[in-house]
């Protein structure tokens, strides 16, 4: 089974760092400064190694985009680095690699963001060069459709040739129906053949500014340092007036919704996703933190009861996994996918799967089940610290959808807090039938069993 909840897992890894900003515990401390364009600066020294990671998170991603749009700030990442008025093509990342410095960057549903990792002393190498990129971009038809190619090639190899892929895609269009989560982030290949470098070039002057992004620096350095710098690089960039985003609330659904999708593929294999929401959409925040322990509950492990109950126990799947992510900037999906046994069906899969939460619904959860899934938490937010990249990564990440950075120091007590009876209530209230979402993936050559005319079916 392909990690389709890849994003989920590395977000539920971030979420779980434990309290910043302390009296306790200084060390931690985030600093926070927003020049006067807009551009809001976070630190966080820590001097265990002489390195640190910078990182620029930009508020947009593929939910900023539209039906005839899709993959646009996917590929205007690509094409950051393909030159500005001072850099030639492809100079960015040779003068990274010259300080001895790593670089990429990432496109995600809610953000676009660009990292470096380097000697703590190379700081203001990545500065100026994010600086330079941020206003003065040169966006040329030669390496816009050189850059088009290879995404087009990657949609081709990391979606279109792997069947999973490509069915937890049709999932997502089938599940949402007025949410941009609908949207691959890769794009439409459709919208990719269409899109025009004057397309790029109004989406980067739209977004590419002070006042729409986040510097986080992490590592070996002095916050006072860092702010200095950044006022050097960034304060002369001037802001951009923002027109309010548009609000694409998803509709109400009413009913279980079916799909079935048909694949060149070996196996069968099963998605099913409740609508749920995240700590965004609503100010009581004690439901979201219950759903994050109950995929814990479910998914945590090899001890967690899907692997237990259904992988070595009742042996009906090969591979199986529950993930929520709790700060996504929109509602979301509580998400499980499976693959069958040799021989098994989906069918049998998804009644297994529906068994579960039943069993949430109607039994409360063992202290003792509850307290392992804690301990795993408290550990994750001990190991995790070990990494500036990922620390860097979810200052930036929270304060980009929305969140706000501030929220990282609750989540610990959040989730000990989490009880028994919450979790039941939230597997009651919320893993409902009406809220949910069924796909099959079934393969080409193989016969259906008994879900003959469902595609669709039931759907609101």
């Amino acid at each position: 089974m392909i990690k389709l909840f890849n994003t989920v897992f590395i977000l539920h890894v971030f979420y779980s760092l434990s309290a910043f900003a302390t009296a306790e515990n200084m060390p931690n401390m985030v600093h926070e400064k927003t020049l006067k364009n807009g551009l809001k600066v976070l630190v966080k020294e820590d001097r265990r190694a002489p390195v640190m990671v910078s990182q620029v998170w930009y508020k947009v991603g593929a939910s900023y985009e539209h039906d005839g749009i899709t993959g646009l700030s996917h590929v205007l990442e690509h094409m950051m680095f393909q030159g500005t008025d001072n850099l030639a093509p492809g100079e960015f990342s040779k003068i990274i690699a010259a300080n001895g410095g790593r670089e990429n960057a990432f496109t995600g549903a809610d953000y676009t963001a660009y990292f470096q990792t380097m000697e703590a002393s190379r700081l203001a190498v990545s500065m100026k060069l994010e600086a330079e990129r941020m206003q003065r971009l040169n966006l040329q038809e030669k390496e816009f459709v050189k850059e088009l190619q290879v995404v087009m090639e990657e949609r081709r190899m990391r979606t279109e040739d792997k069947p999973q892929s490509q069915a937890y895609e049709y999932f997502k269009a089938i599940a949402y129906t007025s949410s941009p989560y609908r949207n691959p982030i890769i794009g439409w290949m459709q919208d990719l053949e269409d899109m025009k470098l004057q397309d790029l070039a109004a989406w980067y002057q739209q977004w590419y500014a002070p006042n729409n992004a986040t510097l986080v620096v992490v590592g070996d350095v002095d916050a006072a340092e860092v702010f200095a710098l950044a006022e050097q690089h960034f304060a002369a960039i001037p802001r951009v007036d923002f027109k309010p985003l548009k609000q694409r609330v998803e509709v109400p659904q009413l009913g279980l919704r079916r799909g079935i999708v048909r694949q060149t593929a070996k196996v069968p294999y099963l998605l099913m996703g409740y609508k749920v929401p995240v700590l965004n959409s609503q100010e009581d925040s004690d439901d979201i933190y219950a759903l994050e322990v109950l995929s814990g509950i479910l998914s945590g492990g090899q001890s967690a009861r899907l692997a237990a109950n259904l992988v070595r126990g009742s042996q009906v799947a090969s591979s199986v996994s529950a993930g929520y992510d709790m700060n996504a900037r929109l509602p979301t999906l509580f998400l499980f996918d499976g693959v069958p046994v040799e021989g098994g069906s989906v069918e049998h899969l998804e009644t297994a799967l529906l068994e579960q939460v039943a069993l949430l619904q109607q039994k409360p959860v063992a202290q003792a089940e509850l307290k392992r899934i804690k301990a795993q938490v408290i550990a994750a937010s001990v190991y995790e610290k070990d990494s500036n990249f990922y620390q860097a990564m979810q200052l930036g990440l929270l304060e980009t959808v929305g969140v706000g950075w501030q929220k990282s120091a609750e989540y610990v007590a959040k989730v000990q807090a989490v009880s028994v009876e919450q979790l039941q209530a939230v597997a009651k209230k919320y893993l409902i039938e009406d809220h949910l979402t069924v796909v099959y993936m079934l393969p080409n050559d193989k016969p259906q069993k008994t879900v003959e005319s469902q595609e669709y079916a039931d759907a609101q």
